[in-house]
């Protein structure tokens, strides 16, 4: 599980830099920054404290699924935001039944 939220942030980590470099998006490199290392905190966490970091994960993962879902809604555009929310919801529910049987 650790392994897979560690690609998870990465993953937001390079989606804001892809942001940053195609759309020249400052939010988008901040956030997505920002949002791979409270994930990468949160994959770190687990290491140590695997009931903490787990409910950290699905709280981010949560709203990341919330805010990102919203905007695919609203572009109807897969990339980013439904690429994200896909994600997002994988790493939610593993989180979720990883915690269920702690």
């Amino acid at each position: 599980m650790t392994t897979l939220v560690y690609a998870y942030a990465i993953l937001l980590a390079i989606g804001g830099l892809i942001g940053y470099l195609k759309a020249n998006s400052m939010p988008s490199l901040i956030m997505g920054l920002l949002s791979g290392l409270l994930v990468g905190y949160s994959a770190n966490l687990t290491t140590t404290n695997k009931k903490n970091g787990t409910q950290l994960t699905m709280a981010l993962s949560l709203v990341l699924l919330i805010i990102m879902g919203m905007r695919f809604v609203n572009s109807g555009k897969f990339f980013p935001a439904g690429l994200v929310s896909v994600f997002s919801a994988i790493i939610l529910v593993k989180s979720f039944l990883s915690l269920s049987q702690m």
